[in-house]
């Protein structure tokens, strides 16, 4: 499944260019990532009153066309892979058909330490509903 998310350019994450700066589109990945979480009940406060997290630990992103001001930009989220203790996501930003960024993360679980965990399997199966 996939979660979907649309997001407005706002005009301080643009460039000298125009152009939505490249950090800016992490946060609009995060953000997408969020959504999806909490569309199957697994809110950051829920997944911490829970015992664990989801902690990023390698991020590759590819910019293909820029996302400009005044653009409305979809967010496409998947979870691609679930493993023992990680996860693995991929995400997709369009303008209308046309593919602007992709980003694959590779999410580990954690305790409320930061010691790797598995993920509990009711919510292991929330996390395939994204």
């Amino acid at each position: 499944m996939r979660h979907t998310t649309t997001l407005k350019v706002r005009f301080y994450e643009l460039d000298p260019y125009n152009h939505v700066n490249h950090t800016a589109y992490f946060g609009y990945f995060e953000t997408a990532r969020i959504e999806a979480l909490e569309s199957v009940g697994l809110a950051m406060d829920t997944m911490t009153a829970e015992g664990f997290h989801i902690v990023v630990v390698e991020a590759k992103a590819r910019f293909i066309v820029p996302a400009v001001g005044g653009d409305t930009v979809r967010i496409e989220t998947e979870v691609v892979e679930r493993r023992r203790a990680s996860s693995v996501w991929h995400q997709e930003m369009c303008r209308g058909e046309t593919l602007l960024a992709t980003l694959e993360i590779l999410g580990a679980m954690t305790d409320l330490d930061g010691k790797p965990t598995r993920l509990p399997p009711e919510l292991a199966d929330r996390l395939a509903r994204i």
